[in-house]
């Protein structure tokens, strides 16, 4: 049974005095403000707010009937508060028309949506990506704002670079000067664990001129190491121009220290979606049943493969993507994990014909891209850790947790090198700070063509590397120091 507040609306109270403080100085509410609180949750920001007895008009919406409750209790002597039950995304009395001198909330993150409620709420947030509820409570407090109204929101940053929240990112630079951005690590909520590595308060002014919005510089704060630091900031911290973001790729807020990797990113005129296709293997639908390991430890495949069940001449099949039918069922399939250059076969599926027709046909099951299985490429773990990593596929199959990279025959080597490279590692974290390098991301990292000699240089030191791995020895690290340094000097970072 759910016994939680945020088991059922993934609802974080700001129990940080820092945050709470930081956040009101961003507000700046007035003695004559109309105020919106969305998701009151037990008041910690209401509370600042009336702290010096100002008689600001503040709505406050809440959705649990218990949190409900204690405001009621809590504010019944207050004529200037009004709590409400009810759900801010629905609310009829919180229409997209302008209302609010200040708009201030801790929205859920990441709350479940059922599929009934992320229909309706698509009807309502079209262009949005319903499932993160922050997004929609963000994209709603933008349209209730009044002119040179302010809003203060503490969400996940994954608004300011992920693929998914385009839409969110154009509405805001549209219609808002974006003053300030405080980014910092999750852990500043005291003993509370989110599925985001970083958050980040948001402070936006209602705008309707576009000439000011374009002249909007915006504060970044970052390197904040604990909740105090956004009492006491710095003099000093970068500032982005609102017309270069609005302009930049996806108008992703490309963060990055180096002006030199946000320009490369904004102005590239070949990309690596230009030159390859990218794209996401295969799901059996049940790991535990079809797929076999050698040796070591794959998650959901525990079984070990027996030897006389390998098929070690699959490729000769003239009809490989129908399944195998000579008794020896089981083919390598490449998985996640951060290997560089080649990968050895350590895991194996079920290839035989019914195998297949289940894997083609089964609702969980994901035969995609299937025109890409068995194929010269490079595989890229979804998930990766510190450094990107790339390595062969070798003409196998490769499953949902890699992007297969295939671009011209010729531009494999040295593709496979650049994947590797920091150089590399550098765009993919600007480009989406998390360690997931999706399909979508990849597609957008910057490609310079190289010479003719600079591709054959290249392309001689991998396959240098690749010969050393494949006998049983270490590759020479000063061959990957010379592949890394073609790649800086030809990046300029």
């Amino acid at each position: 049974m759910v016994k939680n507040m945020e088991d059922i609306y993934r609802s974080f109270y700001t129990k940080s005095v820092p945050i709470v403080h930081y956040m009101l100085s961003c507000l700046k509410a007035q003695p004559d403000d109309t105020v919106l609180e969305p998701c009151a949750g037990d008041g910690v920001f209401i509370d600042a707010i009336i702290k010096n007895e100002a008689n600001q008009k503040i709505d406050a919406y809440e959705i649990d009937h218990r949190a409900y409750k204690i405001l009621t209790e809590k504010y019944r002597h207050r004529k200037n508060i009004s709590i409400t039950l009810s759900d801010a995304l629905f609310d009829g009395n919180l229409d997209f028309s302008p209302g609010y001198d200040r708009i201030i909330a801790n929205p859920p993150y990441g709350a479940w949506q059922d599929f009934q409620r992320r229909k309706l709420l698509k009807k309502i947030y079209k262009n949005l990506y319903v499932k993160e509820s922050y997004a929609l409570f963000l994209y709603r407090a933008v349209h209730l704002l009044k002119d040179k109204g302010i809003l203060v929101f503490i969400i996940p940053d994954t608004f300011l670079y992920l693929h998914t929240h385009r839409y969110l990112r154009y509405v805001l630079l549209q219609h808002t000067k974006i003053k300030e951005l405080a980014l910092f690590p999750s852990k500043f909520f005291p003993g509370i664990s989110f599925g985001y590595a970083n958050l980040c308060i948001l402070t936006a002014e209602r705008c309707q001129n576009i000439t000011e919005i374009e002249k909007n510089e915006i504060k970044i704060l970052t390197n904040l190491r604990k909740p105090e630091d956004l009492i006491s900031l710095p003099s000093e911290c970068p500032v982005y121009r609102q017309k270069d973001i609005i302009n930049s790729l996806d108008h992703a807020f490309f963060i990055s220290e180096r002006d030199e990797v946000r320009s490369l990113l904004n102005n590239s005129l070949i990309r690596i979606g230009d030159i390859a296709d990218c794209v996401t293997g295969m799901y059996s639908g049940n790991d535990k049943k079809y797929l076999r390991v050698l040796s070591g430890d794959v998650r959901n495949a525990k079984k070990a493969v027996h030897a006389n069940s390998v098929n070690n001449s699959y490729l000769i099949e003239n009809n490989i993507l129908s399944g195998l039918t000579d008794g020896r069922p089981f083919i390598p399939i490449i998985k996640g994990g951060n290997t560089k250059y080649i990968k050895q076969n350590n895991c194996f599926i079920d290839w035989s014909k019914e195998a297949v027709e289940h894997y083609k046909s089964d609702k969980k099951a994901r035969f995609q891209n299937s025109q890409y299985y068995f194929k010269e490429g490079i595989a890229v773990p979804m998930v990766s850790s510190k450094q990107m990593t790339a390595s062969l596929t070798e003409k196998r199959i490769f499953d949902q947790s890699i992007v297969g990279i295939f671009p011209e025959e010729k531009y494999i080597y040295y593709l496979l090198a650049f994947f590797n490279s920091p150089t590399c590692n550098q765009l993919i974290r600007t480009i989406n700070p998390s360690a997931n390098n999706s399909a979508n991301y990849i597609k957008k990292i910057p490609f310079i063509k190289p010479s003719d000699n600079m591709l054959a240089e290249v392309e001689n030191i991998t396959k240098k590397i690749v010969c050393d791995l494949k006998t049983g020895n270490c590759f020479d690290t000063d061959d990957e120091k010379k592949l890394n340094s073609i790649f800086k000097n030809l990046y300029k970072f």
